[in-house]
């Protein structure tokens, strides 16, 4: 029972770290390999803000949504934007798009490195305090039962959001046709803005709870973190809410069984090998919608 805690908690930082890339990606078809970097940084500059003001835990994490959400902004309009503007076709536009990721997300994390010297960073100033919880024979803590609930919460929120609310409908409505929802009005760079910023803001709650939660975070962390949630949306389909939910958890659920029945040596594996087997076995993943294509 302990085990399903742990995995729980897991999957929910990787839910609410791949639920924004998710909804980026399957809208407004932008793979947003600096994910991970803003994911990171968010973290780091609550690090170095805390190290001169002591501040609680809604300060921190509204602290590292705002800085998520300003870097998510920063590449949407300095970076992606222009390249979509400078590019001929589709294809050549997700090229350069994938590489202007990479490349923006090198920034932020060159900048922690250097000032971090390459070592782990935690929020210690923070005025909140890790507290145990037992139940039974069941321990669990305050910051994961945060964690369960704002993923719980969020993912909620945004699968009614999208299904229910004009907005959701019309940003679903770019991510099945582009050109004919911008043929019926719809402000595709507006949304497209609003929607990363979204997306950066829920990385930025993750790495500040993922830093709560272990105690440090190293500069890479987010790279790592980003393919996971690769793994996770590959697996659950593109475009699809409860697929990223289900991807999440199966694969924060198979990560911990290796751990703990193993001697955890596969444990890193396990993303690549999720990814493997989905594209050979269903491509468009559990709950993904089929590419439309015009005749």
């Amino acid at each position: 029972m302990q085990e399903i805690i742990g995995a729980l908690t897991l999957g929910s930082i990787y839910l609410l770290f791949a639920l924004g890339m998710s909804i980026v990606w399957g809208s407004i078809g932008i793979l947003n390999f600096a994910h991970g970097a803003i994911f990171m940084f968010s973290a780091f500059i609550c690090h170095q803000i805390l190290k001169s003001y002591e501040a609680p835990f809604v300060v921190v994490a509204l602290l590292g949504m705002l800085v998520g959400s300003a870097m998510s902004v920063l590449m949407q309009v300095l970076v992606f934007e222009q390249i979509l503007k400078r590019s001929t076709s589709e294809r050549s536009a997700d090229v350069r798009i994938l590489i202007g990721g990479i490349g923006a997300g090198i920034i932020p994390l060159a900048i922690a490195e250097h000032i971090t010297k390459n070592q782990a960073f935690g929020l210690e100033r923070s005025s909140f305090d890790i507290h145990v919880f037992e139940v039974a024979d069941l321990r669990i803590t305050n910051i994961q039962i945060i964690t369960l609930a704002c993923a719980g919460v969020l993912a909620v929120a945004i699968g009614t959001w999208l299904n229910r609310s004009r907005q959701g409908l019309a940003l679903r409505s770019i991510g099945v046709d582009a050109e004919v929802a911008s043929m019926m009005g719809i402000n595709r760079a507006r949304l497209a803005t609003v929607t990363m910023a979204f997306a950066g803001a829920l990385a930025g709650l993750a790495g500040v709870l993922l830093t709560y939660q272990l105690g440090a975070l190293t500069p890479d962390s987010g790279d790592i973190l980003l393919v996971k949630a690769f793994a996770c949306v590959i697996l659950g389909g593109l475009g699809s809410t409860l697929g990223v939910v289900t991807g999440c958890f199966m694969l924060a659920a198979a990560e911990t069984f290796v751990l703990t029945q193993t001697s955890g040596m596969w444990v890193e594996a396990i993303a690549f090998g999720l990814i493997f087997v989905v594209l050979l076995v269903r491509p468009v993943g559990l709950f993904g919608r089929q590419e439309v294509r015009r005749v």
